[in-house]
């Protein structure tokens, strides 16, 4: 047998120590990913950053929330499957294909003004998240559905009815629901002249984002502390 040098022997036990360092920290990385649970967002584009830079958004916010609170940090992480301009119908086709993908504990679903902006059904739109609400169910997701509401221009029936949609599939579905999404925000006096959106009128601009995260975290917080089903 050929003798290995003291010096030889001591570069390689060296060498396997820091693979092995190496492995064992791949594993801990592994294990605490797993051991965090998911967040998906299943939304349009006022959780898509339309029109803002990178991080910006109240999803990136809420991800950096959730890292800032030493109790909630390593134990969530945010996936955002939010698509601009989606609808109702867009989001009930793909929402199987985001379970499967990141098997969240909880799913936030912001969908519904494209549906009310592009004159779509509003019967077919609360089908929608009726299934969608389903489907996350199914899949062992709690949900939390966040509302909207339709500028007084649209007649104030039919902001009603829209309105009504969300509550009553929270309702029927026993969920969490965010009543406004843009409260603060798009009820300010003045709102669009003030700044609060962007050139468009539709979309906020970046300081109206801490805002809408607090509309959402008043109701996802609890959420957060609840068992794993």
């Amino acid at each position: 047998m050929r003798m290995i040098s003291r010096r030889r022997f001591g570069l390689h036990c060296s060498a396997w120590a820091l693979a092995a360092t190496g492995l064992a920290g791949t594993g801990l990385a592994q294990a605490a990913q797993q051991a965090s649970q998911t967040i998906l967002v299943v939304g349009d584009s006022l959780s898509a950053e339309y029109g803002l830079q990178r991080g910006q958004g109240w999803v990136a916010l809420l991800g950096e929330r959730l890292q800032a609170d030493k109790k909630l940090a390593g134990a969530w992480r945010v996936q955002n499957a939010s698509i601009s301009g989606d609808t109702t119908s867009g989001g009930r086709s793909r929402i199987a294909a985001a379970l499967a993908q990141h098997k969240p504990a909880i799913v936030i679903i912001e969908l519904g003004a494209n549906d009310a902006l592009r004159g779509l059904s509003l019967a077919a739109s609360k089908d929608n998240l009726a299934a969608m609400i389903k489907a996350s169910q199914a899949a062992g997701a709690r949900v939390l559905l966040v509302g909207m509401q339709m500028p007084p221009n649209y007649g104030a029936a039919y902001g009603r009815e829209f309105e009504a949609m969300f509550a009553q599939a929270a309702q029927a579905a026993k969920i969490s629901l965010v009543p406004f999404l843009l409260k603060g925000v798009a009820d300010q006096p003045n709102a669009v002249q003030a700044g609060w959106f962007q050139a468009d009128g539709i979309h906020p601009v970046a300081k109206a984002h801490p805002l809408i995260l607090d509309n959402v975290w008043r109701e996802l917080r609890p959420m957060l502390d609840a068992k794993p089903r």
